[in-house]
């Protein structure tokens, strides 16, 4: 079998694309240098400094499960109050709720639901009270990140976040995986 999940990121496709390929979550990649992020604004930079200092890193978990030249599939875990930025994609990206849920806009999401946004569309989405666990497929092995956040009081409130929720990260389940019909 093809192990897909060894092809570089950066790839330019010299990689053969496999007809057929297992991937294990144990075998995950968790650092992130499959995303690229784009030059940020001083606002941006200055905000997102003060969101790592006070642990936001801890507030979720970001897995490369499968790439291969022209495809991957993240898995993401954002835990309760964590302050996702307003950003964008330079590809098109298909998310599926796994468990938990999500408020995007006036929408409600929960598992078994899922919503798609086209490359360079801004957008944003808070955790539900139990997080949310997605799966984020993409047409793409490398793709950037491009964080629009430029609002100080956004970054006010996102240290606030940090600040009240990172204690009870620590020991957070992962939310539950119940499908609604």
């Amino acid at each position: 079998m093809t192990d897909a999940r060894h092809t570089a990121p950066g790839s330019t496709g010299e990689t053969p694309r496999p007809r057929f390929a297992i991937f294990r979550a144990k075998d995950a990649r968790c650092d992130a240098d499959f995303i690229q992020y784009e030059p940020v604004s001083s606002v941006v930079a200055e905000g997102a400094r003060r969101a790592q200092e006070a642990g936001v890193a801890e507030g979720h978990d970001l897995r490369l499960l499968f790439a291969m030249p022209g495809f991957s599939l993240t898995y993401v875990w954002f835990k309760s109050g964590f302050p996702l930025p307003r950003h964008s994609h330079n590809v098109d990206c298909l998310y599926y709720i796994v468990g938990g849920s999500l408020k995007i806009g006036p929408e409600e999401l929960v598992a078994g639901d899922g919503f798609f946004v086209g490359e360079d569309v801004p957008y944003t989405y808070k955790p539900g009270a139990a997080g949310v666990e997605v799966l984020e497929f993409r047409a793409a092995d490398v793709f950037n990140i491009k964080v629009l956040a430029n609002n100080p009081a956004f970054w006010d409130q996102a240290l606030e976040d940090v600040r009240s929720h990172r204690s009870q990260w620590a020991h957070e389940p992962r939310p539950a995986k119940v499908i609604q019909e």
